[in-house]
């Protein structure tokens, strides 16, 4: 709100150099100019997070590779925090008013506001990460979860020594089905006999009610239980430890917390969404419409199978395991294995 109170306070000096020649013209429009003209302004540029940094690593990346972009393409970049889900409006409306040339928010639950702030200023250009809002001002950016998750989903039908697999999930939502509907059809295309548990703790940010829901699916038998409930994984580590089964995490390597227990992470790169989304623009490649990372660009993917780790390899995953993981990868980037868009 202090944020919003100095913006409203400031906001004619600002129109007044808006008027000076500072452009708000799409990026089309100024594809072809060079970016790096001498004594040319540097592009200004807002990240609007929908929560605090610091709380999910999800945002925390994002901030990272928006302000990297911005330091090696001589780009001004500001994180905007929003201490709730309705104060993302404002800041986008702050943003606007301050002019900056760019301004980039992420999730879904920044679409509503971005669909009207964005219609309402046709002439701004907006980009937002991880979901689809389709308006011609609008870049979209968003990831084939499920084609990570299906690789999750093979290592844990080949590692799993119970035949039970579980997975604690932030909310029943069409929204992450990608991530339950790629990994059962990976534990399936490994392990046809494996059970599949799923239970969802009806928030993005319960810890206490993920940690409870991983020792019930443990007390079912299951041996290796996928977190994938953003802050609520938390608690599903903590459950690992006390009793005993193996785990993983979601969006960056979380096995260096305690790679006793949690053996895998489901990589999701939203830093390098954020710096390729600030980069395009710089560079005059900037363009609305819809932009898809999946395994073949490197923007989702596994630790051990994908991405190195720091963390020695746990023995209940193997070598073996990660090799076949690794095959399936492969075919999947090649096109001759298919993982569905989309799971009813």
């Amino acid at each position: 709100m202090k944020k919003l109170l100095l913006a409203l306070t400031t906001f004619a000096v600002l129109a007044a150099g808006c008027s000076a020649g500072r452009s708000s013209a799409p990026a089309d429009k100024a594809e072809g100019q060079a970016a790096g003209q001498e004594g040319a302004a540097k592009k200004r540029i807002a990240l609007i997070l929908p929560e605090k940094i610091g709380v999910n690593p999800f945002f925390q990346q994002m901030d990272e590779g928006a302000k990297k972009a911005g330091e090696e393409f001589g780009a001004e970049v500001k994180s905007i925090e929003s201490t709730d889900h309705g104060a993302i409006e404002e800041n986008l409306r702050v943003a606007v008013a301050e002019n900056y040339d760019l301004i980039i928010t992420s999730s879904f639950e920044s679409e509503d506001a971005l669909k009207k702030v964005a219609a309402e200023n046709p002439d701004k250009n907006f980009a937002i990460i991880d979901t689809v809002v389709d308006l011609p001002n609008v870049r979209s950016v968003t990831f084939r979860e499920q084609e990570a998750a299906y690789l999750m989903g093979a290592a844990a039908g080949l590692a799993t020594k119970t035949n039970k697999v579980g997975m604690v999930v932030a909310m029943d939502i069409p929204l992450l089905k990608k991530w339950t509907g790629g990994f059962q059809e990976g534990m399936k295309a490994t392990n046809p006999n494996a059970e599949f548990l799923v239970n969802y703790v009806g928030s993005f940010s319960d810890p206490a009610k993920a940690k409870e829901l991983a020792l019930l699916q443990a007390s079912k038998g299951a041996d290796f239980i996928n977190g994938a409930a953003a802050v609520g994984d938390l608690g599903v580590f903590e459950a690992a430890k006390e009793k005993g089964f193996f785990t993983s995490g979601q969006d960056v390597d979380r096995t260096t917390i305690d790679p006793e227990h949690i053996v895998l992470s489901q990589l999701k790169g939203t830093d390098a969404a954020a710096y390729e989304t600030v980069k395009s623009f710089v560079e005059g490649s900037f363009k609305p419409g819809v932009v898809t990372y999946g395994l073949k660009e490197k923007g989702v993917g596994v630790t051990y199978v994908t991405h190195e780790s720091k963390t020695p390899l746990n023995a209940f995953i193997g070598q073996e395991v990660i090799d076949k993981v690794k095959a399936i990868n492969d075919e999947i980037v090649a096109g001759t294995r298919k993982v569905p868009d989309s799971f009813e």
